[in-house]
């Protein structure tokens, strides 16, 4: 699968997460520090092979912003 970084945490530096991309089909990836054990037991409906990642508002409306001036909906 083909992805385009739409964006990265300006505080991560020149590696790290998280950061979110667009995937050639059109689903969003993110990229980011699991959640701990804890938190996974938490959320509902986690199915087999599913997980979750910590990433912070600012990035999720950086992506979006970027999402929307890039003409993909």
């Amino acid at each position: 699968m083909r992805l385009t970084r739409l964006y990265k945490d300006p505080g991560s530096g020149a590696n790290g997460c998280p950061t979110v991309y667009l995937g050639e089909s059109g689903e969003l990836i993110v990229q980011g520090y699991q959640v701990d054990e804890d938190t996974l037991g938490k959320l509902e409906n986690v199915l087999p092979g599913e997980g979750a990642v910590r990433i912070s508002a600012e990035v999720l409306l950086g992506a979006v912003e970027r999402y929307r001036e890039s003409g993909s909906r």
